[in-house]
């Protein structure tokens, strides 16, 4: 696991994104649109549909994943922590998207709820 978080911008360092830590996370998920895979590949999340506490996501490269609304997931953890190994190749994600990405910063009293009208959840 290597963090990525030295990324700079052309006109000096990244704008910090601040979101609370404890988000719901598919609310989280739908805003980054990154998913990191058990491999630590990084995709790019291309559809998110979300039926109770459960989510389909379709990648960029058309690889589909089944996540459950997790705090304490894997994956949380790895987006709360900006942990990666390298990116997807055939996603191509931005590089852009990757520095906002890496300089993102979540923390348990600041930042963002990131407010549940970002999605409509299908029941």
């Amino acid at each position: 696991m290597e963090k990525k978080s030295e990324h700079k911008q052309a006109g000096g360092s990244a704008k910090k994104r601040y979101y609370r830590k404890r988000v719901d996370f598919f609310l989280l998920i739908n805003k980054i649109k990154l998913w990191p895979s058990r491999k630590g590949i990084l995709h790019g999340i291309r559809e998110f549909k979300v039926t109770g506490e459960y989510a389909e996501l379709i990648t960029h490269c058309n690889e589909v994943f089944q996540v459950r609304n997790s705090r304490n997931s894997r994956a949380a953890r790895w987006l709360r922590n900006n942990w990666y190994m390298k990116v997807c190749p055939r996603c191509a994600v931005p590089d852009w998207k990757i520095e906002k990405y890496s300089s993102t910063v979540f923390n348990k009293r600041w930042g963002s709820n990131l407010g549940s009208d970002l999605f409509e959840r299908s029941e």
